[in-house]
């Protein structure tokens, strides 16, 4: 019997939400002009869902705030927390109306395997592990990045980038001895610079993802 052409399956991807907080698109575009320059690799081509929930109805030109992030290579795949006036817009645009799910989601497999790096990690350069956890005795410099889809160990200073449970895994961890990072993320839930020092309490850390929100925690000294 000949295979069907198409299949429809059910799958779970992880996708970053930007919660829109004003009207004024001119401000929209500053601040998020900002946040790009700090990591713009991690935001190129990137899924995102708009949160509307702070908007009341027809508060915002949609088309024009869609225009304004596609511009910045941003891909949009729908709206959450939209009125019904800004839900018919998204519509229009066809733009998908998510609503967020409480069903409890079955956890990623354990990472299978484990790289260990012995050297600093330089400005430019990238390593992803996929499918395991990352291990580095030295330092994360400026404008490295550090990528795995388990957790990630840093026996150094983290100074550049890294992105932890690449694939999903929301039980993934991120552990430095110094954290001074331009960017942490894990499973997609990410702090830059700013949010990360408002956190941080001493100069080591352990940084997790408890809920949606990322939290970090003093190694013992």
């Amino acid at each position: 019997m000949p295979k069907a052409s198409l299949e429809l399956k059910g799958s779970s991807f992880t996708l970053s939400v930007l919660h829109i907080n004003s009207k004024d698109l001119d401000s929209i575009a500053t601040e998020l002009d900002s946040k790009l320059a700090q990591a713009p690799q991690f935001f190129l081509g990137a899924p995102l869902v708009v949160n509307l929930s702070a908007l009341s109805d027809g508060e915002v030109d949609l088309a024009a705030l869609k225009q304004l992030l596609e511009s910045r290579q941003l891909v949009i795949v729908g709206v959450t927390g939209a009125s019904i006036p800004l839900s018919e817009q998204a519509k229009a645009l066809g733009l998908a109306i998510l609503k967020a799910g409480k069903e409890s989601k079955t956890p990623p497999p354990p990472p299978r395997n484990t790289r260990i790096v012995k050297q600093n990690v330089r400005s430019g350069q990238q390593i992803y592990v996929k499918d395991g956890d990352l291990v580095i005795f030295g330092a994360v410099g400026n404008g490295a990045e550090v990528i795995a889809d388990g957790s990630i160990h840093i026996y150094g200073a983290l100074r550049g980038k890294a992105m932890a449970g690449a694939s999903g895994d929301a039980n993934a961890v991120i552990l430095a001895q110094s954290l001074e990072a331009e960017l942490v993320s894990i499973a997609g839930q990410y702090w830059l610079t700013e949010n990360l020092q408002k956190h941080v309490t001493s100069k080591s850390g352990c940084i997790r993802l408890v809920g949606e929100s990322l939290t970090v925690e003093s190694l013992p000294q």
